[in-house]
């Protein structure tokens, strides 16, 4: 018998700071997976007993003031690893693995890049295709596999709020936009775009550097669940919460919600 799986995913900026809303978030909406970026804290000082008193387990990675990925779920996890595994930095801040109801869960936090004639953007690019060997090793696209996060790139125009402005930032870039690309055509589809193909000024980031962002709609969609066929075919609406973004202390992020009929 069929039953709905609800998959989340959210960039905190600072769980500590943030703790309140995701609380209040989870109690409201219960999905069976939460998928954080930029926790900003180290491991023992992370808010583990919160989660476990609001019935949920949870796993994570961080570091002190950066990076930082977490996995809030109902269902105890499995098959838990962290970071990249090539050989090369293993970023364990940035890469969180698990498996819920049988279903293999990634969540990244991909480099911002800064600048596009900086050394982090380099490594932007080179994490992006190192993402795109991990799955390559560790899953086939003709299996489900969800991929969520702060992907750090926009990937079409109608995904920011000014393309021709912003034809050089680091997250949409041409070379950025490409990286994404190639591991799109790996084999996944872009949940929320499945039902809203079309749809311009849906944003999941709000700069807070720029008066009145949230407003006039000054966004960014840089955050995405993204899945395998045959998990894409049945997910049956995905959709952003752009309400928490007006909530008392609210990250520059706000959530993005898949739902699926499995």
């Amino acid at each position: 018998m069929a039953h709905r799986f609800v998959a989340a995913t959210y960039n905190c900026n600072s769980i500590r700071s943030r703790l309140p809303l995701v609380l209040r978030w989870l109690e409201a909406h219960r999905p069976d997976v939460l998928c954080l970026q930029e926790t900003k804290v180290p491991d023992p000082e992370f808010p583990a007993d919160a989660f476990r008193e609001a019935g949920y387990h949870v796993v994570f990675r961080g570091q002190k003031g950066g990076a930082g990925v977490a996995i809030a779920s109902l269902e105890e996890p499995k098959d838990i690893s962290f970071g990249l595994d090539d050989g090369g930095p293993p970023d364990e801040t940035r890469l969180i693995r698990i498996a819920v109801q049988g279903i293999p869960i990634v969540n990244t936090y991909v480099p911002q890049g800064r600048s596009p004639d900086h050394e982090m953007f380099r490594y932007k690019l080179q994490w992006l295709g190192r993402l795109r060997d991990y799955f390559d090793r560790h899953f086939s696209p003709d299996e489900p596999l969800l991929w969520c996060g702060d992907f750090n790139v926009a990937p079409e125009e109608i995904d920011v709020h000014n393309p021709v402005r912003l034809k050089n930032h680091v997250d949409f870039h041409p070379e950025a936009r490409a990286a994404l690309e190639r591991i799109r055509e790996w084999g996944f589809v872009d949940v929320f775009r499945k039902h809203h193909p079309n749809e311009p000024g849906q944003y999941t980031f709000w700069d807070y550097r720029v008066p009145k962002a949230l407003e006039r709609n000054l966004g960014w969609r840089v955050d995405h669940i993204w899945a395998t066929r045959p998990l894409a075919e049945k997910s049956v609406d995905a959709w952003i919460d752009r309400e928490a973004r007006r909530m008392e202390k609210p990250s520059d992020h706000t959530f993005l919600i898949a739902e699926f009929e499995l």
